[in-house]
């Protein structure tokens, strides 16, 4: 099978169109005739050599958390699954990932694709939205009449997050640029900073429950938005280079969000994007032989948005 792979750490030069051999299905797996993957900023920072310590890959090593795609095998003791059947999931970050042909995937981690979008689409979903799902809910405990402050909404897992808080009844205050604010009205946003013309943390003039950080800012500006929340509230933060500020004297939390796969989290999205409750935004469709110039372009932050991978 074809699969992008790198042999040896470094910029996005290392990445390369391979052969590879096919997988086989183990106990509990299923492979996966990949449609497409997404890239994320976390393929990046792995292939770069910056994330040894958290995420040992082994080399030569496939990027791609996200698979969209159809069952193609079943290994033993595999329910609930069938061959040729339309599939998304989120990729465990040390497991080689979607970037082939093929790829082996925890069978129960696996969701059913939606069926409203088309299935390349489909894989800009799973690890952004989970993100944006456990950051507002599982940690932030949002509740409807809430006040949210999304720093870096224009990004992909900001885009799902203003959504999605605001379809659970909270106040949004999402921070994007005068080329994007629009689409975070659109997305949901009650109020909209623009992060280029001062400071954030002066602009927030009421106190909110949750801070959500997506965006990889300054420490300063980070450590100042323990200060934009209020008694016994959190903020958590996606930049886990940078520790969430905290703020003892007032109960103010801080967590550091690792994202985490969760089938039955992936289907409640997947059910709201089939129910036109969720809008899934695809910048750029690409073919697998240009990963190594996402990556490229990724790293001079030019991309457009989030970039959908196809395979074949």
């Amino acid at each position: 099978m074809r699969a992008v792979r790198f042999h040896e750490y470094g910029g996005p030069e290392v990445l390369r169109l391979d052969d590879a051999p096919e997988p086989e299905p183990g106990p509990g797996q299923a492979r996966v005739r990949v449609a497409a993957t997404s890239f994320n900023g976390i393929d990046g920072t792995v292939r770069a050599g910056a994330m040894q310590g958290p995420i040992p890959v082994a080399l030569p090593h496939t990027p791609g958390r996200d698979v969209a795609g159809t069952v193609d095998a079943l290994g033993d003791g595999v329910t609930g699954l069938e061959v040729g059947q339309p599939v998304v999931g989120f990729l465990p970050m040390v497991a080689d990932g979607a970037s082939a042909e093929l790829v082996l995937v925890d069978a129960d981690t696996l969701a059913t694709a939606p069926t409203s979008i088309p299935l390349v689409d489909a894989a800009a979903l799973p690890l952004v939205g989970l993100t944006a799902r456990q950051a507002l809910f599982d940690h932030g405990g949002l509740q409807a009449g809430q006040r949210v402050l999304v720093n870096g909404a224009s990004g992909a897992v900001g885009g799902y997050a203003v959504q999605l808080a605001a379809a659970a009844g909270a106040h949004v205050i999402a921070t994007a640029g005068p080329g994007s604010a629009e689409r975070v009205r659109a997305q949901g946003a009650a109020e909209v900073v623009d992060h280029t013309a001062g400071d954030v943390a002066t602009a927030v003039t009421e106190p909110v429950d949750v801070v959500l950080n997506l965006a990889p800012v300054d420490p300063g500006v980070l450590a100042s938005f323990a200060g934009l929340v209020r008694d016994g509230g959190i903020v958590v933060n996606t930049t886990v280079w940078m520790p969430a500020p905290t703020d003892e004297a007032r109960g103010v939390r801080g967590v550091n969000l690792f994202v985490e796969t969760d089938a039955a989290a992936l289907a409640e999205l997947v059910a709201r994007v089939d129910r036109g409750e969720l809008r899934v935004d695809v910048a750029e469709r690409v073919a697998l032989a240009d990963l190594p110039d996402v990556h490229a372009r990724a790293a001079a932050g030019t991309l457009p948005g989030k970039v959908v991978v196809e395979i074949g």
